[in-house]
């Protein structure tokens, strides 16, 4: 080995002296790497590019883990990790503005925006099959406003990249709003070109539902409640989506990309040759989150759900259980939540046989422990459900509600409730339903990342009256400085690299 190595350095010496004066010896094209113009050629380039950008967004600092300990930090969720940065960081003391959750975030998203600005820059010159062409352009404007969907309620006031940057470019840094006009925008454009479905081999595509869910979900962050519930109303009415009966169903791997799922990020259990957070050819393609949000010994129990939630499953509804003075519980609960109330076995093992202190509780949903007594590891097979039916139809409720159309929510609401055997009180006025859904979506939603754009979405986040709100179920809200808080800082690596860029407030 080390006689090859000098050879190899003689050589390359030799090279050198020989060709020293020539100015271009620097600028050689690698030859084991395609160029930007010897790729973008047919539409198996273009098919393949846009697996690319879906790459990107099932990658270690997207939905596979970054996303989930970014949306962890609403009221439903807690973190007692003995890693301290991460712990502060759901408690919203961040003192490092490079803290790798977000700092990783951020270059993902990026990396991934910067994939579908290729795609959208030279799909449109291949010579292919014109409906295919525009279908793959939708696709990846559909990608790229998930991602700016996403860095707008995460970091707000972003650089904007709509195309191929090089070494030179920079680009302006905008509020909040014009990232969400940018999604809207791209979004609008998307709805047209993308299909209601995909054969079998093509599951995991954006559809046109997905793409009008998530405009849709865009306008309900803007308080457009006409035009949100003009997009929920076509998607309950395109007859496409349907809640499944068995509501576990939505968190397994065998029963993935099913009747309730609008978008979904695939993941794969095969352990490849490269472990998570890489992003090349052989790298894991597992989902990240169930080595961190389980039980501990089976999992880093980095984050677990709040003492309210578990509460709010007693089922006011329900009759009283024969014998006792209690009402029956929500049967969600025991699927979103490992305690010393829930029944089942984990793993193979009871709680009380597991010897976890009764006072804690830990999340469940999006585990193997139904198929599986070991730990969990980093290439879990199952899929993440970005948008759910039962989204959809309790968003729908909202927007209705909002709009003053409170009696024609509540059967929306019924339709979520139903699937798992529970009643729905119909004495509702709008205040209430308006109250109700808090703890309804919570129920429904635990443990999915949605909590945080809904406390956004209420105005949780932006006076004191919503922080006393958040405070009442989970204190670390008294860290939360309005202002601040609903904001990451953005990566100061960044800021030195373009100064154009701007601090958040308050970092």
């Amino acid at each position: 080995m080390k006689s090859h190595k000098l050879v190899t350095l003689l050589l390359a010496g030799s090279l050198l002296g020989a060709t020293s004066c020539k100015k271009d010896l620097l600028e050689q094209t690698n030859p084991n790497t395609l160029s930007v113009a010897q790729y973008w050629l047919s539409a198996d380039d273009a098919n393949r590019g846009i697996i690319a950008c879906y790459s990107g967004v099932q990658q270690y600092a997207c939905y596979g883990h970054s996303w989930q300990f970014i949306t962890a930090r609403s009221d439903e969720s807690y973190s007692q990790s003995p890693f301290v940065e991460l712990a502060v960081f759901t408690r919203f003391v961040q003192a490092n503005n490079n803290f790798f959750i977000s700092a990783y975030a951020w270059n993902d998203y990026y990396r991934t925006i910067y994939r579908t600005n290729q795609a959208l820059n030279h799909i449109p010159t291949i010579t292919m099959d014109a409906a295919l062409k525009s279908q793959y352009i939708a696709e990846a404007r559909f990608v790229r406003a998930l991602m700016y969907f996403d860095l707008a309620s995460f970091f707000g006031n972003v650089p904007l990249i709509l195309e191929d940057p090089t070494v030179t470019t920079r680009v302006k840094q905008v509020t909040p709003a014009e990232v969400e006009a940018q999604v809207i925008t791209d979004l609008q454009a998307a709805i047209p070109d993308l299909p209601a479905s995909y054969s079998a081999s093509q599951l995991g595509r954006a559809t046109k539902g997905a793409a009008q869910a998530l405009l849709a979900k865009m306008y309900m962050q803007q308080h457009k409640y006409q035009e949100a519930s003009a997009l929920f109303t076509t998607i309950i009415g395109s007859g496409k989506y349907s809640l499944v009966p068995n509501y576990l169903d939505n968190f397994t791997e065998s029963n993935e990309n099913n009747s309730e799922s609008l978008f979904e990020v695939q993941y794969t259990g095969s352990v490849l040759d490269v472990g998570q957070g890489q992003d090349n050819a052989s790298a894991s393609e597992g989902y990240d989150r169930p080595n961190f949000f389980g039980p501990p010994v089976y999992s880093f129990a980095d984050v677990q759900p709040r003492q309210w939630l578990t509460a709010a499953y007693t089922d006011s509804t329900t009759a009283l259980v024969p014998g006792t003075n209690k009402h029956a519980i929500d049967p969600r609960r025991d699927v979103s939540i490992i305690s010393a109330l829930n029944p089942d076995r984990f793993y193979g093992k009871t709680f009380a046989e597991l010897g976890y202190n009764p006072s804690q509780q830990y999340w469940r949903k999006y585990l193997n422990d139904r198929t599986r007594t070991t730990p969990e590891n980093f290439t879990s097979g199952i899929n993440f459900r970005v948008i759910r039916y039962a989204d959809v139809l309790l968003l729908q409720a909202e927007a209705l509600n909002e709009l003053g159309q409170t009696a024609a929510a509540i059967p929306l609401v019924k339709q979520v409730r139903d699937r798992v055997g529970l009643a729905t009180p119909t004495t509702f006025d709008q205040n209430s339903l308006r109250l109700y859904m808090r703890d309804e979506r919570g129920r429904e939603l635990a443990g999915e990342g949605q909590r945080w754009f809904d406390i956004n979405r209420w105005g949780l986040l932006d006076n004191q009256a919503g922080l006393n709100y958040l405070i009442a179920k989970d204190p670390d809200f008294t860290n939360f400085v309005l202002g601040k808080s609903k904001l990451l800082p953005l990566p100061q690596t960044d800021i030195d690299l373009d100064p154009t860029i701007k601090q958040n407030p308050g970092y």
